[in-house]
């Protein structure tokens, strides 16, 4: 029997997330034969091979500056507390993320690219998990949710999908966001919707007066805030959840190739020191977004 939802594709081209199982936010979950010396490894290299997205903003993009976002500055602080340099492994995402685990974790590209050590913004989903048995998956850092981000003059107040008839709306194309709104009560919205080629870019449709309201992540509608040219006024951001799309959002985290559990350990050691001396907050306030305890 198929399982209800789909692991969440993030950051392809064919981002189709139709929700997701209950999450398990350890790392226990996957058993397999201990690979010693990835870290005896990896130090001896003296850097870490992180794997990120490629154009997810907020979470990496590319800039005159090169690729930033919030994973990025992760990426540097996590080696940063292991005592080792940073190498990016930025990456396409391809249509399917069991294929993203084994090009960047587990195996490599068949065209030589990869694997990463780590790979980040994975979803820690038990049923995931359970189909991706050569990747360990663990310490989520973060937690998604899928949000409405309103124009309160022209939307004072939501309370149900109903509520958005006839106003424009923005979503990202691909998307379960995408997904719930185009679908909603038989395609009652399907000729409002807007779609654009990132969140990020479909809440800037309501910063800048050409939406009504952008079904996003709260990561995205916080960010297009945060680089707003100036401080966007008569915006708020609010849940809707809608079929399709879970309630209570997803956890991210991180992926390594199963085995490795010294590496891991070291990583989830790594993450909890950027948590409680504060840094892990500070990065999320440096790309203005909220860190969601997970």
């Amino acid at each position: 029997m198929n399982p209800p939802f789909q692991p969440p594709r993030f950051p392809s081209r064919r981002r189709v997330v139709l929700g997701l199982l209950p999450l398990l936010a350890g790392a226990g979950a996957v058993q397999a034969q201990e690979e010693p010396g990835a870290l005896a490894r990896i130090r001896a290299r003296g850097a870490l091979k992180v794997a990120l997205y490629n154009d997810f903003p907020p979470f990496s993009a590319r800039s005159e500056q090169g690729l930033q976002g919030l994973d990025v500055s992760l990426a540097q602080a996590l080696a940063r507390a292991m005592g080792l340099q940073m190498t990016l492994l930025p990456f396409d995402g391809d249509d399917n993320m069991n294929d993203d685990l084994r090009n960047m974790v587990w195996k490599g590209h068949y065209l030589g690219y990869g694997p990463a050590d780590v790979m980040l913004h994975v979803p820690v989903d038990k049923y995931f998990m359970q189909q991706n048995k050569q990747a360990l998956i663990f310490a989520p850092y973060m937690r998604e949710q899928l949000v409405l981000l309103r124009d309160t003059r022209r939307l004072p107040q939501v309370g149900a999908a109903s509520d958005l008839k006839d106003l424009p709306l923005a979503a990202e194309r691909g998307t379960a966001a995408a997904s719930a709104l185009i679908g909603q009560s038989g395609g009652m919205l399907s000729s409002q919707v807007h779609l654009h080629e990132d969140g990020v870019k479909a809440a800037q449709a309501v910063l800048q007066g050409k939406a009504a309201a952008a079904y996003v992540t709260r990561a995205q509608a916080e960010s297009a805030i945060f680089r707003a040219p100036s401080k966007p006024e008569g915006v708020a951001i609010g849940e809707l959840p809608l079929p399709g799309t879970p309630a209570q959002g997803w956890l991210v985290g991180m992926a390594i190739k199963a085995g490795s559990d010294d590496l891991g350990q070291a990583l989830q050691q790594a993450l909890q020191s950027l948590r409680d001396s504060g840094e892990l907050l500070a990065l999320f306030k440096q790309h203005g977004l909220t860190l969601t305890t997970p």
